[in-house]
């Protein structure tokens, strides 16, 4: 895991035009601000430090549309505060789909976020690797990785008609790990070199060993 977060360092995030430096810096600096209002939640401090780890998809070829930016659930109505959704969806064969078009789409009334098909992207990518390697993460912590670029959701208050009761309970968690991850990044970067052997004592608590990816 730590090989992987070190790797980022060779991406530059076309979607993210507020870090203009190594991607590792973001990951400690969100852990860091984590650690320090959240001293006792280990677990927490992890999440933010592994959370952007999925982007490791764009350097294996991936295009990074299909990695980056906000998600979305599909099969259903595409909301207003999906970022670029009046410019960019008009070839979206689903915008075509009458049965996609509706409130509901394909699914039932609260079916939970486990049972929708969401865009995908690094959020989802991470999420099934840290699920397969059947890593001890809680159920907060796997929502923090899965929905934090689900924007429409945890910023706008949409598809909360698709939500069950165990997705509003989480829901504020993502909101707490959303201000972390927006809003520890400065210029002010962590010595990462003396953080590191913290940090690895997490991974290997959590996340051990060679990972299947």
């Amino acid at each position: 895991m730590m090989d992987a977060i070190m790797s980022l360092d060779q991406l530059v995030d076309e979607s993210d035009p507020d870090v203009d430096f190594p991607n590792s810096f973001h990951a400690f600096q969100t852990a860091e601000g984590i650690r320090k209002e959240h001293p006792d939640k280990v677990w927490f401090q992890l999440v933010g430090l592994i959370h952007d780890v999925g982007k490791i998809l764009a350097l294996w070829d991936e295009p990074q549309w299909a990695v980056v930016g906000d998600t979305f659930p599909v099969g259903c109505k595409f909301q207003n505060s999906i970022v670029f959704r009046d410019s960019t969806f008009q070839d979206n064969p689903d915008e075509k789909n009458p049965r996609y078009k509706t409130e509901y789409g394909i699914y039932e009334p609260n079916c939970g976020l486990d049972n929708v098909l969401m865009s995908w992207g690094h959020d989802e990518y991470l999420y099934r690797v840290m699920k397969f390697n059947n890593c001890p993460i809680p159920e907060e912590g796997l929502y923090m990785i899965r929905f934090h670029s689900f924007y429409p959701w945890h910023s706008h208050g949409d598809y909360t008609h698709l939500c069950n009761d165990k997705d509003l309970q989480m829901l504020p968690w993502v909101k707490e790990f959303n201000k972390f991850d927006l809003y520890t990044k400065t210029t002010d970067l962590p010595n990462m070199d003396g953080l590191r052997p913290y940090y690895q004592s997490l991974i290997d608590k959590y996340c051990p060993g060679v990972l299947q990816w």
